[in-house]
C-alpha cells in the first residue's frame, strides 16, 4: 500500500508527470550518486510525450530546476525565471545547489522527438561524466503519472512511495474496501485513516490533511483575483475572474447557481496550474481542478459543511485514487484523459458522497458513475499546453462529479456496473487507444486546432 500523501502531492503547473515528475528525477538521479565531486558534466534526454509535449509542459524547466536541487513542493514559483535565466546566461549548473558545473541547455538537455523508451511513454536518460568524459553514472527514469517517479529498475514493482509498508487495511480494489467496512464496521475514510497511521500519528494526519486543503484553496483564490493571459504561444486569457466577477455581481443572463461557482473553481486552479503555480496533485497536475473545484463547494455552500467532512472528502478520494493508480495508471500519456480528468472526476464523486454522509456502497457507486462517464477521454493538448481543451475539461469533470454525487445518493448503493468493472474497463480502453491520444499532441483538437 501506498499513502494518500503520495496521491496528493503539492507540486508547480503545469504538470505533474511533465514537470513535477521530471524534476524529482532529475533531482534523485544526482542525489543517488551520492559523491560529486568527479562530476564535470551532465547530460539529460527526454522521450515519448516528454519530448513530444514537453516545452509546451515545461520538462526542459523543471530538470533544469531539479538538477539544481529543487524539488516541487519546496521551490518558490517566483524564483523559477530568475534562475533559469541564469543558468541560460551563464552556461553553468550548480549541482543540487552547490559547486558550479558547464552546462549548454541547447546541447546537454536533449528532446529525442522520433524515440520512446520500452518501458513507458515518459521516460528520461540522465549521464553524469568526468572531466575526461568517463561516464561516471547513468540511468533512465519514467514519470508514471501524478507526479510519481521510477527508476527503470523499479518500474516492474511500482514502488515510488518512501510509505510503502503493511498496513491494518491493505486493499487493492474496491471489493476489498468495501468488505473491510463490513467487516469492521468502518466508514472508507477511517480505513484509510487508520492506515495513514502506519507511517504518523493522528495530529499529523490532521496537519497534513489540513494543508492540502489550505493549498487547494488558496489555489482557488489566487486563481479568482489572478489576471493576464497565460503563458505560451496560445495566449489563453484568464477568464476565471471574469466569471467570478460575474457571479458577484450577478451579472449574468443566466440565474447564478451551483455550476456557475463550481466552473469558476475549476477555472481558477486550472489556470494557476498553466501558469506554474502551486497546485496539488489530484490525482495530476492538468486534472488539479476538479478535487478542489468540488471541495470548495461542498466548504462553501452545503450546509453542515465542517473540517470532519472535508477530511472524509479527502480520505476518500485518496483511497479512489489508489485503486486507480495500482489498477490501472493515472498518466494521460498511458491512459489519455480518462486517467487524469476522468480519475479526478471520480475522485471528487466518492470524496463528496463521504462528505455528506453517504454510506460506503453510495460512494463507491459515485466513483463509479463518476469514470464511466469519462470512459475514452482523450489527451490531446493544443500546442502541448496544459490550457486547451484542459481548463475547461476540468469544469466539465467537476460539475459531473457533483452530478453523480448526486444520483448516488438518491439510491441505496446497489447498481449494475462496479467501480472495479470500470477500472478494468478504462484501463483496457487506455491500451487500445492509439498513442496520437496520449499527451503527444498527434491528434485530435491538438491537430485540428490552428495554433496562433
Amino acid at each position: 500500500m501506498i499513502s494518500i500523501f503520495d496521491i496528493f502531492k503539492i507540486g508547480i503547473g503545469p504538470s505533474s508527470s511533465h514537470t513535477v515528475g521530471p524534476m524529482r528525477a532529475a533531482r534523485r538521479f544526482l542525489a543517488d550518486i551520492g559523491n560529486l565531486d568527479d562530476v564535470m558534466r551532465v547530460e539529460a534526454g527526454l522521450f515519448g510525450s516528454l519530448a513530444l509535449t514537453g516545452r509546451g509542459h515545461c520538462t526542459d524547466r523543471a530538470v533544469l530546476l531539479g538538477l539544481e536541487g529543487e524539488e516541487p513542493d519546496q521551490v518558490d514559483p517566483e524564483s523559477i525565471d530568475a534562475k533559469l535565466e541564469r543558468i541560460a546566461g551563464d552556461r553553468e549548473l550548480h549541482l543540487l545547489g552547490g559547486r558550479p558545473i558547464r552546462f549548454d541547455p541547447e546541447t546537454d538537455l536533449v528532446f529525442h522527438y522520433t524515440d520512446s523508451l520500452p518501458q513507458h511513454p515518459n521516460g528520461m536518460r540522465f549521464r553524469a561524466m568526468a572531466e575526461d568524459g568517463t561516464v561516471l553514472a547513468e540511468q533512465e527514469f519514467f514519470s508514471v503519472g501524478g507526479g510519481f517517479v521510477l527508476r527503470g529498475d523499479e518500474l516492474g514493482a511500482d514502488v515510488d512511495s518512501s510509505a510503502t509498508a503493511d498496513v491494518p487495511f491493505p486493499f487493492d480494489s474496491a471489493a476489498a474496501l468495501l468488505r473491510h467496512g463490513e467487516e469492521s464496521g468502518l466508514r472508507i475514510d477511517q480505513l484509510v485513516w487508520r492506515n495513514e497511521r502506519t507511517w504518523r500519528n493522528d495530529e499529523e494526519i490532521g496537519e497534513r490533511l489540513r494543508l492540502i486543503q489550505g493549498v487547494m484553496h488558496q489555489c482557488v483564490h489566487r486563481g479568482l483575483h489572478g489576471s493576464g493571459t497565460l503563458p505560451g504561444k496560445l495566449a489563453v486569457p484568464r477568464r476565471a475572474p471574469q466569471l467570478w466577477a460575474d457571479i458577484s455581481a450577478e451579472a449574468t443572463s443566466l440565474p447564478v447557481g451551483i455550476l456557475d461557482r463550481v466552473n469558476a473553481y475549476a477555472f481558477a486552479v486550472n489556470e494557476e496550474n498553466a501558469a506554474g503555480g502551486r497546485v496539488v496533485t489530484a490525482p495530476t497536475n492538468g486534472a488539479a481542478g476538479i478535487v478542489p473545484a468540488v471541495l470548495e463547494f461542498y466548504m462553501d455552500s452545503v450546509d453542515k459543511a465542517d473540517e470532519a467532512g472535508m477530511f472524509r472528502f479527502l480520505l476518500t478520494a485518496g483511497a479512489i485514487a489508489i485503486l486507480y493508480k495500482k489498477n490501472a495508471s493515472i498518466s494521460g500519456a498511458e491512459m489519455g484523459c480518462q486517467g487524469e480528468v476522468g480519475v479526478a472526476c471520480s475522485m471528487a464523486a466518492g470524496g463528496l458522497t463521504a462528505a455528506m454522509g453517504g454510506s460506503n456502497a453510495q460512494v463507491e457507486n459515485a466513483a463509479e458513475i463518476g469514470m464511466e462517464h469519462n470512459l475514452g477521454l482523450t489527451c490531446d493538448p493544443v500546442g502541448g499546453l496544459v490550457q486547451i481543451p484542459c481548463i475547461e475539461r476540468n469544469a466539465m469533470g467537476a460539475v459531473k462529479a457533483i452530478n453523480a454525487t448526486r444520483m448516488a445518493l438518491r439510491g441505496d448503493g446497489h447498481h449494475k456496473v462496479s467501480l472495479d468493472q470500470v477500472i478494468a474497463t478504462m484501463r483496457q480502453t487506455g491500451r487500445d487507444m492509439s498513442s496520437i491520444y496520449k499527451e503527444t499532441s498527434q491528434g485530435g483538437l491538438a491537430v485540428n486546432v490552428i495554433e496562433c
